[in-house]
């Protein structure tokens, strides 16, 4: 039977992550967590955790989607646009072509 419930350390380790990179997703809300018992552990529920995956591929596939629409269209001072690269900490990374 799967865990319905994760810890943050789990998530780390799901996402490939570091704790603060954990914390931070939770403290701002784009993964949804609970605080339970007295002393206010966090847990992440299972289904939450890839409803957040799920949203991270459909994010990416627009930005590629995006990027690509950029590179299709040349810009007024006649270059090519923009192309898609992703960097080493899963972030957008636009650069002039």
């Amino acid at each position: 039977m799967q865990q319905r419930f994760l810890t943050l350390a789990d998530v780390a380790e799901v996402l490939n992550i570091t704790m603060a990179q954990t914390k931070a997703l939770v403290r701002t809300g784009a993964l949804p967590a609970v605080k339970i018992g007295g002393r206010g552990i966090w847990r992440v529920e299972s289904s939450m955790l890839e409803d957040y995956i799920e949203r991270m591929y459909a994010e990416t596939r627009e930005a590629i989607a995006r990027a690509t629409e950029a590179v299709d269209a040349p810009n007024a001072t006649g270059g090519s646009g923009t192309r898609f690269e992703p960097d080493d900490e899963g972030t957008d990374d636009a650069r002039e072509a």
